[in-house]
Order: structure tokens, then C-alpha cells, then sequence
């Protein structure tokens, strides 16, 4: 089984890339970020016709979440108890649907389902943009307030598969960051702080993919050639329980997706699964075709 993670940067824009790419490279599950579109306005067909069901959590043009999968999803979830929002308060509306105890909009930046047994997210961590810009503090908040929810996932189901799946917006080590336009100390991305907060997620949640594919970027700019100058940057990951990690048996960055004609400006990151360490994953009578 595969499952993948691609911030698609407009998936009407890319729809036909994306398919393409999920038939050709057999993928069960995707996680898409930056779909930049309202459920309303997405691409739906084209991914039914290939075998997909698709959920979707997109508001406008900026930002939005969704998941294709060739099974079943259940449980979605739209955000995370305690998850921030960003923007004018909205007075009098201070914890109601779509918006925070603070009374900020909430952002379409967290979508979860559940596969089988598998707990998944698609994630589009906040930018944060500069050091002293407001959305830095709203990043950091949106990071922690992610950390508790899977801590207290855990702490309950210790044997939860669970996968944090998504552009972090982090390069946590130096080498995930080749960009010359960042800098620890003065930039987003490589501040000691994200590292930092990315680093603590690790006690509950691993990163499957590095361990297998230690090099490689997922993300390069569109300007000054940083694709062809390999000035790329490491954020996008899949970040998996114990039980999840247990399960992976292989991985990837699909690095070629950035070549060609109109690519996002970041690449899949795949994850293989071997349903078989997933106790009870899928139900031997299940009268589905088999896709793995």
C-alpha cells in the first residue's frame, strides 16, 4: 500500500499531473496540500474516473487540504481540538464552527480521515513569513496545539497508526536547506525555534522517510533556476507513529515531478505500507478490488 504526500500548489492548475501521477506510480492515498480552491470549485471527476474518493477542505483561493484514496475514508475532520486561527477577530462568535476560542478564522490547513485503521493528516503548516510578522507566533502556536492533539492521541491509543503528513514549512536539519535565501537566525523555516519545535514532535511521532531516503529536497523556488541548481529545501514529510513506522517498508521523494511542463514547486513523498504488520487494517471480506 502507498501513501503519499504533495503540496500540488493549485490543483486545478495541476489536476492532470497529479492523476497521472497517482495511476502511474500506483498510489493508494494522498495527501494533498495548497489545493487553493473550495470543494465547489475542485477537480472531482478526474480523480473518480481514475478509482478515487476524494475529501475536501478548501475556503478560497489561498491554502485548502484534501485526500484521494482508493478506499473508503471515515471520521474526516476538518481541524484539531484547540487548533489557532489567523486573521480579525470576529466578534461574538469566539469558539463557533470555523473559528477559534479567540474568535480568529480558523484556516483550511488540517484535514484528518481514517483509512482501515490508519489515522491520517494532511497538513499545511503555517509559513510564518518573517521572524517579527505575526503569522511566526501563529506558526508556532498552530505547531504546538498540533504536538498536544497527537500526544493525546497516543496517550490514548498507544497503538494507533498514526501519520502527520504535510509541507511543515521547517527544514529541521542543515542539511535540508539549500536555498541562500534563508538563514538560521534571520529567516523563517531554519529559525531555532521551528527546529526546535519540530524536533519535539519526535518522542511521539518519526520521520518514515529519511531513514530510507536520507538525501534529497522536496520544495525548490520557481525563481533565480534553484530547481536546476539543486537550491532546494527539505519540508515536506511524513511523520508516523510507532505503529505506523513499523509498517513502512519503503520510501521516496519523487523528485522528478518538479521536471516538465507546469510543476508545483514541491515533489510527493511516499511512504509503502505493508498492510499485513497493520493488525485488522482492512477486513478479509472486504469485497473491494485489492489495489496493493
Amino acid at each position: 500500500m502507498r501513501i503519499a504526500t504533495w503540496n500540488v500548489n493549485s490543483i486545478r492548475t495541476r489536476v492532470g499531473r497529479v492523476v497521472d501521477w497517482l495511476v502511474r506510480d500506483d498510489i493508494d492515498v494522498l495527501a494533498m496540500q495548497e489545493i487553493k480552491c473550495r470543494p465547489d470549485q475542485f477537480p472531482i471527476e478526474e480523480f473518480a474516473r481514475a478509482g478515487y474518493q476524494v475529501e475536501i477542505h478548501g475556503l478560497n483561493q489561498w491554502n485548502g487540504v484534501a485526500f484521494a484514496s482508493r478506499h473508503e475514508m471515515t471520521d474526516v475532520a476538518t481541524s484539531f481540538p484547540g487548533m489557532p486561527g489567523f486573521g480579525k477577530p470576529i466578534k461574538g462568535q469566539e469558539g463557533v464552527q470555523g473559528v477559534d476560542d479567540a474568535g480568529e478564522p480558523l484556516e483550511a490547513r488540517a484535514l484528518g480521515v481514517t483509512v482501515g485503521d490508519l489515522r491520517l493528516w494532511s497538513l499545511y503548516v503555517p509559513n510564518g513569513r518573517s521572524l517579527d510578522d505575526p503569522h511566526f507566533d501563529y506558526k508556532l502556536r498552530w505547531l504546538e496545539a498540533l504536538r498536544a492533539n497527537a500526544e493525546s492521541w497516543l496517550d490514548e491509543d498507544p497503538d494507533l497508526p498514526l501519520a502527520l503528513m504535510g509541507d511543515w514549512n521547517i527544514a529541521p536539519l542543515e542539511s535540508d536547506m539549500a536555498d541562500p535565501s534563508f538563514e538560521v537566525g534571520r529567516t523563517t523555516h531554519v529559525s531555532p525555534d521551528e527546529r526546535s519545535l519540530f524536533a519535539s514532535f519526535e518522542s511521539t511521532v518519526t520521520d518514515v522517510v529519511r531513514p530510507i531516503a536520507p538525501e534529497g529536497f522536496t520544495f525548490w523556488d520557481y525563481k533565480a533556476g534553484r530547481f536546476q541548481k539543486n537550491e532546494g529545501m527539505r519540508i515536506d514529510f511524513i511523520m508516523g507513529s510507532r505503529a505506523f513506522a513499523d509498517a513502512v517498508t519503503g520510501a521516496e521523494i519523487a523528485r522528478d515531478e518538479r521536471k516538465g511542463d507546469g510543476p508545483s514547486d514541491h515533489v510527493p513523498v511516499v511512504a509503502d505500507i505493508d498492510p499485513s504488520l497493520l493488525a485488522d487494517t482492512f477486513d478479509d471480506d472486504d469485497d473491494r478490488p485489492m489495489v496493493f
